[in-house]
């Protein structure tokens, strides 16, 4: 069992940054691929991006070059870095969890773990 608490969000201004955070408790942190998802209102949950057990990682196109995904698996915690953040990204993000899972898992119904979430707005 994994329970995940994400941190970070918050109002930021179009061009700005945030790092979300999110931490685990539980066993096995290390084995696990661990992604990032987004939710507006009236939308299904979007990918983000991953980052697998072995520390590969994989974006959706819209975020490629503006946000990174690391993990510390000392702290077992793993970080969404948003840079030059647009009107566009706001939305609920989410991490999510799965055992031995690849970076490039893009379906929510595959993941085994979720947190509650943190809301990011950007302004214009």
């Amino acid at each position: 069992q994994v329970q995940l608490v994400e941190s970070g969000g918050g109002l930021v201004q179009a061009g700005g940054s945030l790092r979300l955070s999110c931490a685990a408790s539980g066993r096995a942190f290390s084995s696990y691929a661990l992604a990032w998802f987004r939710q507006t209102p009236g939308k299904e949950r979007e990918f983000v991006g991953a980052i697998s057990w072995g520390g590969y990682t994989d974006y959706t196109d819209d975020v490629k070059g503006r946000f990174t995904i690391s993990r510390d698996n000392d702290k077992n915690t793993t970080y969404l870095q948003m840079i030059s953040l647009k009107p566009e990204d706001t939305a609920v993000y989410f991490c999510a969890a799965q055992l031995w899972g690849t970076s490039s898992e893009t379906r929510p119904d595959k993941y085994d773990y979720w947190g509650q979430g943190v809301r990011v707005t950007v302004s214009s």
